[in-house]
Parts: structure tokens; sequence; C-alpha cells
């Protein structure tokens, strides 16, 4: 006998459903945009930087440059890192921008993942601030995930405990900033004693 609950739910989607369709859409954008840049030549990867960069002054949202640059950003990961993003990382780089929380476990490449976000959101020129939970993964992402953002034409640094106010002012500077939440809290605090 069928089960009237059973056929309802095949017509009505899960919220979470709904938001991964959605954004499963965002992806295949991405994908189908990623071909371009295969043949890129390496020069170009900053020039692009700043031709996002230029749209935005221009009026372009985020949003609207999100596909090109996530491909971007995609593309060059796997010429600086020999890592390619999977489509789950970029449904969690998609996530991320929206000011969503995306729940990875240890292995799935959370690290990778934060890239496309965190370029993504440093071509408004007004810095990124990854937090990781220990000094040891910001100065290791920032170094790691900073090739990416350099071939990108980006800069990036970290925040550690053991640093004087000059390399933490120039670190912040980054367009790409990694610190722990201690050391972001403090040095909000130093900055209104100061």
């Amino acid at each position: 006998m069928l089960n009237p609950l059973n056929f309802i739910t095949k017509f009505i989607k899960s919220s979470n459903q709904k938001e991964l369709d959605r954004i499963s859409k965002i992806v295949e954008k991405i994908n189908l945009i990623e071909e371009k840049f295969k043949n890129l030549d390496e020069v170009e990867f900053p020039k692009k930087t700043v031709e996002f960069k230029n749209l935005i002054k221009a009026g372009k949202s985020l949003d609207e440059l999100l596909p090109e640059a996530f491909a971007l950003v995609r593309e060059a990961a796997k010429r600086t890192r020999n890592e390619r993003h999977f489509d789950v990382q970029l449904i969690g780089g998609v996530a991320l921008h929206e000011g969503k929380i995306a729940e990875m476990r240890t292995g799935e490449g959370k690290t990778l993942t934060i890239t496309l976000a965190a370029y993504l959101n440093a071509l408004n020129d007004q810095g990124v601030h990854i937090v990781t939970v220990n000094d040891y993964l910001a100065k290791r992402d920032s170094i790691e995930m900073g090739q990416i953002y350099n071939f990108l034409g980006l800069t990036s640094g970290f925040i550690n405990n053991d640093q004087d106010d000059i390399d933490r002012k120039k670190n912040y500077n980054c367009d790409i900033t990694y610190a722990t939440n201690s050391e972001l809290g403090f040095d909000y605090l130093r900055d209104n004693m100061k």
C-alpha cells in the first residue's frame, strides 16, 4: 500500500535540500566557466583579479562575480598546489561567502575551501580575516594557501602571539589575514587602549 507521507515528501523538499539545489546550480556555472581558465597564461591571473576589482568599483556585486572568481581560484589552486577544489568544497565556499555555516570533517578540505570565499571577499579591498584554532594553523594556512593568493595577485599574512606591533600591522594590511580568535580579540583591545 502506498504511504501518503512518502508521496507528499516527493513533492515537498526540505529547506536544506532547496538550498543545496540552489547552490548546485551555482556550482554548475563554476564548472562550465572553469574550462576557459585552463588555457590562461600565468601572468593573466593577477590581471583577472584587477579586472574583478574594477568591476566591483563599477557596481558589480560579489555574487555576480562568484562563479568566475571561484573558477579562477580553482585553476590557481591546481597550478600552485596541485589541488583542485571538489564540487562539495565549492558548495562550502558558496555557503561561507553567504555568511552561512559549513561543517566539514577533518580531511575534507576546509583549508582549501576557505580560499574561495576569502579570495572573492578580498576583491572589495577591505581585508579578510580567517580565524583558525591555533597559531600553528594560522601560520601554516597563510603560507600554504598564500601560494594561491599570491598567484592571483593578492597578499596574505598571519598573526601569532610572538609578533611585535610592526609585524602585526604589516600582516593586518594584507588582503587576507589568518589569526586565532584570541589574537584578534587581544589586538582589538590593545588598539583601543593605545
